[in-house]
């Protein structure tokens, strides 16, 4: 019993193996791992210089470069990426804007099922009024959707580049986006915006019960809407 005890302490039973050489495989997963982390850090620095040198073009003065790659350029900022120098120079707003929506559907009859305007400027107070943390969408989101509109189309909302039609698509994203939320089930085909704008009161001026007259009662025409009319 003994021999049979001391002879399984031998170099066949296994012992005497602890220092050896782990298999290749079990060294590859932390080289690929490795590899892949390199990999990915390196794709994330690229992209933010690339963002930040596009960025640079769009608010520098214009030059040759930024002319013959403008579309590129354009492609990439907006409207997510805009850039302007209201922070150190800011232009508040003179007027109050007020952005109302309503949505249609064609009935199987063919006639056209028109809902009653929405406030699409009242629902946005209400879901900043009384919040401590008001959500950046509900503040400015429709507000800046609508100057863009203005600062790329004319008085008879006709679309004469790309970024003028990107910016109408855009505009029309998020009222349908706004109406969708507000009446959860309602399934529309068109949908129209309206925008009364009034002037802010001067500081010191008398408050009356009414609103100040409007200066601007404008009338959008109706847009198909490919998301939830089907």
């Amino acid at each position: 019993m003994r021999k049979r005890e001391q002879s399984g302490s031998g170099p066949l039973s296994g012992e005497g193996h602890d220092d050896a050489d782990p298999p290749a495989t079990m060294a590859i997963g932390p080289r690929v791992l490795r590899t892949g982390l390199h990999s990915a850090v390196g794709l994330c620095l690229v992209v933010a210089l690339v963002h930040v040198a596009v960025v640079f073009l769009a608010v520098a003065p214009s030059n040759s470069f930024s002319r013959r790659y403008g579309q590129q350029i354009n492609a990439w900022v907006y409207p997510l990426f805009e850039q302007n120098w209201r922070l150190f120079a800011p232009n508040p707003d003179s007027f109050n804007r007020q952005i109302l929506a309503r949505t249609a559907r064609t009935a199987p009859d063919g006639s056209m099922r028109v809902s009653p305007w929405l406030d699409l400027t009242a629902v946005d107070r209400a879901a900043v009024k009384h919040h401590v943390f008001p959500s950046h969408t509900a503040q400015n989101l429709l507000r800046r959707a609508w100057s863009s509109y203005v600062d790329t189309h004319g008085a008879d909302d006709t679309a004469r580049s790309e970024r003028a039609a990107m910016m109408q698509t855009y505009l029309s994203n998020v009222a349908v986006d706004r109406v969708a939320g507000h009446d959860k089930g309602r399934r529309f085909d068109f949908i129209q915006l309206r925008v009364i704008t009034r002037p802010v009161a001067a500081p010191g001026a008398r408050v009356v019960n009414r609103p100040p007259t409007p200066v601007e009662n404008r009338l959008l025409p109706w847009w198909k809407v490919t998301v939830h009319g089907k």
